[in-house]
């Protein structure tokens, strides 16, 4: 079964151009597939990043009301609304807010160190508004500081400006506002619209912005304000097991309760993060599937390609038949030739996935190239190759020295 390389190297100088053409089709191959998989690496990545509530059992919807209510109207119709809802059998807790993780739609503002920077040194933030029931309700882990006190929650005055007084802050957030603070960021202010302070009074451990593409997803604030607006979106945290049991309840109960307003976007978070991530999921498939057109495509040209050396070689193949060459010593051949077309390939393909990814990384800011991807792509080319090589080098095997000496 040994063989030396030498005389399957020269034997493939004399046909060069086919060769030539696989082995830029397996590189071109590789380099392709080892930047679509970084790709789709990332994508997933982000789309199992934790939005930071409980995701299985929270649920929201929201509600339009209609009728004429004045502000103290409406501060009555919520507390009702959400006392209701808190007292069913199975809620954890619900709560009032503009917005939630992955709802693609909500506030956000900068945040500075020092009054009167607003201009020049800000560091965004995802604006949450919420009652003392806003950290159970969305399932954060207080890891400094407290909750809002209940006399901390404000109600929003019309035409009045001024931003709440404090403010619960992720641990991201904390950390690139204060990158050099090794102790607690509790006590200290931030100051918003310029100049209103804000006092931190809590940090959670995470809770993502409504946007998940955004730069800044970990960094979001808690502030304790009420709002009187006809339209609120109530966020519902079940126990486990009664969420798509509340769902209906909690809509039949809010519509039946008040006439004139209507009740819609009831909508689970699975269902939101379904849709926050649909164009990285929709991204994965298509790269996957060109990822495996092109390795099929290249696996057609390998077995192309030795079928027509099989069968331009016909009567050289039955003579060393003649010669006393074994089946297997044939098929070694054709895979030996095809592990040399494909090592050179693969290193050239090696090197093309290695600049194209620095420039994808440079362009795009993405993620460099995991170590172990380059390897596992060329021992599953190699693979691909060996395997689309296999069934003509079995035919050519196959070949008896009668009919090799008789064709011309």
């Amino acid at each position: 079964m040994k063989m030396d390389i030498g005389p399957i190297w020269r034997a493939m100088l004399k046909n060069k151009a086919g060769f030539v053409l696989i082995a830029l089709q397996i590189a071109v191959t590789m380099t392709i597939m080892v930047n679509a998989f970084a790709i789709m690496q990332e994508r997933a990545a982000n789309a199992a990043r934790p939005s930071g509530i409980d995701e299985a059992n929270t649920f929201a919807l929201a509600s339009s009301y209609f009728g004429d209510g004045d502000e103290e109207a409406m501060k009555t119709l919520i507390d009702e609304d959400l006392a209701l809802i808190r007292g069913l059998p199975g809620v954890l807790d619900a709560v009032a807010s503009n917005s939630f993780p992955l709802r693609q739609g909500g506030w956000s503002m900068g945040l500075q160190l020092e009054p009167g920077t607003m201009d020049s040194d800000t560091v965004g933030t995802a604006i949450y508004f919420v009652d003392e029931h806003g950290v159970n309700t969305f399932d954060s882990t207080i890891i400094d500081g407290k909750n809002f006190a209940p006399n901390q929650v404000t109600w929003q005055v019309v035409d009045d400006r001024t931003w709440p007084a404090y403010g619960i802050i992720t641990e991201a957030l904390a950390k690139e506002l204060f990158p050099d603070e090794q102790g607690s960021v509790v006590g200290k202010t931030v100051y918003v619209n310029d100049n209103d302070p804000v006092n931190i009074v809590g940090v959670i451990d995470r809770l993502q912005a409504p946007w998940e593409g955004w730069s800044n997803v970990e960094q979001s604030m808690l502030t304790p304000q009420r709002r009187t607006s006809t339209f609120q979106r109530y966020i519902i945290r079940a126990e486990p097991g009664y969420r798509d049991e509340l769902m209906l309840t909690v809509e039949e109960l809010l519509a039946n309760r008040i006439p004139d307003r209507l009740i819609r976007d009831v909508t689970t978070m699975d269902q939101i993060r379904k849709l926050a991530y649909l164009g990285d999921t929709a991204m994965i498939k298509i790269l996957s599937f060109v990822v495996g057109l092109l390795t099929i495509i290249t696996g057609l040209g390998i077995i192309g390609l030795a079928s027509f050396n099989v069968s331009r070689r016909t009567r050289q193949i039955g003579i060393r038949r003649a010669l006393g060459a074994t089946k297997p010593a044939i098929v070694h051949y054709f895979m030996v030739e095809n592990f040399i077309v494909s090592s050179i390939g693969l290193v050239i393909g090696g090197i093309l996935s290695v600049a194209l990814n620095m420039a994808m990384v440079e362009a795009f800011a993405l993620e460099p190239l995991a170590w172990y991807v380059i390897p596992l792509a060329m021992i599953a080319l190699w693979i691909v190759g060996q395997a689309a090589v296999a069934g003509p080098a079995k035919r050519a095997s196959n070949i008896t020295p009668a009919i090799a000496t008789r064709s011309i």
